[in-house]
């Protein structure tokens, strides 16, 4: 949930009033980018990134209050939703609470003795993390949150932070809240074997997708990327797939600009392959095709139940009336039937569930899925 977006108002009572219909719509986690108060200095476009981040312990006042959070957050519990939030742990922003109320050794330096950054991310300063004060303070702010309610946290730019903070953290904070949920922004097999993350991105099944759309590329490169991707990961690793999140609506455009009409069999394949966890992004539950303006306020207006909305609903259904579908190693055993002339047909097995998927991947793009 991009909050800023995701109302005219851009607020969590606004968005409080939408939880209802995504309760409907059959959602189980809702992570909410950075919530947090956006730093001044280096401020790209007129409000900022939700990723340079001043106070880690604070609620963006463009949002509303903690107040209006925790009512957010006791709502979405109520409907039977879990939470995450964004944890931002590789940078804050060059004016963030941390550079004066902290020693100056919590950050990055270069000969001049100003913060560093990484890319062109200049609304940002690099935090040191051989400084292990700064591994204390980043889990005291999870801690934070976590005693607030919150089910968890989505990792931004994981592998950019050393996996042996990640394990000692997580291990901290899963001995007083064992039900915890991790997401990593990364691919590295070891954030789950070594880091503890329950989940992690299939940014490679993402640009295969992307491919496959395009008629660059078919069954056999989804096959081979499958098996290597069994043969890497751990077996209960959870796969967030999806075709389309934040960054890629923003800067490589919509799921329908990059798939055109493979969208929807696309979104079918991120449901049903082996080990996934499928994403849907702001605005994808009603079909919109807007690339959000990542600076600006740029809401959705109105939202609707069309088409999509009952596409999304029927394939959150067949997820949750198919145990064979689950992520991890809880999911069922993936076989091929056939793959000839671009038409993949797999089943997901288990003893007491099997599920079949025909795709054709070329137009007219279908798809079947059958139970039994």
């Amino acid at each position: 949930m991009n909050v800023r977006q995701y109302t005219p108002e851009g607020t969590f009572a606004a968005a409080q009033k939408e939880l209802p219909r995504l309760q409907e719509l059959g959602i189980d986690i809702l992570w909410l980018m950075p919530i947090h108060p956006i730093g001044v200095e280096g401020r790209k476009g007129t409000l900022g990134s939700y990723y340079a981040i001043k106070d880690y312990c604070a609620i963006n006042p463009e949002f509303g209050t903690m107040a209006d959070f925790e009512a957010f957050l006791a709502e979405a519990h109520r409907l039977g939703l879990r939470v995450v939030i964004d944890c931002v742990a590789n940078h804050t922003s060059p004016d963030a609470v941390w550079t004066t109320e902290r020693a100056p050794e919590w950050y990055e330096r270069d000969a001049e003795g100003k913060t560093t950054y990484t890319a062109d991310w200049s609304d940002t300063a690099n935090l040191n993390y051989e400084n292990k004060d700064v591994w204390k303070g980043m889990a005291d702010a999870m801690r934070f949150w976590m005693e607030k309610g919150i089910d968890g946290f989505r990792c931004d730019m994981a592998c950019e932070v050393p996996l042996k903070f990640w394990q000692e953290t997580i291990a901290g904070l899963r001995a007083d809240y064992p039900e915890m949920y991790m997401l990593a922004e990364g691919e590295e097999p070891k954030l789950h074997s070594l880091s503890g993350f329950n989940s992690s991105y299939a940014w490679e099944l993402h640009h295969m997708l992307n491919a496959i759309a395009r008629g660059e590329k078919n069954i056999p490169e989804l096959l081979e990327y499958i098996a290597k991707d069994a043969e890497r990961q751990p077996a209960d690793a959870f796969r967030l797939m999806f075709t389309s999140n934040h960054d890629e609506n923003s800067w490589a455009g919509t799921e329908f600009e990059r798939m055109g009409e493979a969208a929807k069999l696309m979104a079918v394949l991120t449901f049903t392959l082996p080990s996934g966890q499928p994403l849907i992004y702001t605005g994808q539950e009603m079909g919109w095709n807007h690339r959000f303006q990542f600076f600006e306020k740029d809401p959705i207006p109105a939202w609707e139940k069309n088409e999509y909305f009952d596409f999304y609903k029927e394939l959150i259904a067949i997820r949750h009336a198919n145990p064979a579908l689950a992520a991890g190693d809880k999911g069922g055993k993936f076989e091929v039937v056939s793959a000839e002339d671009s038409v993949l047909v797999f089943t997901r097995t288990l003893p007491e569930n099997k599920v079949t998927v025909k795709v054709e991947l070329k137009a007219p793009w279908s798809y079947e899925i059958t139970a039994e």
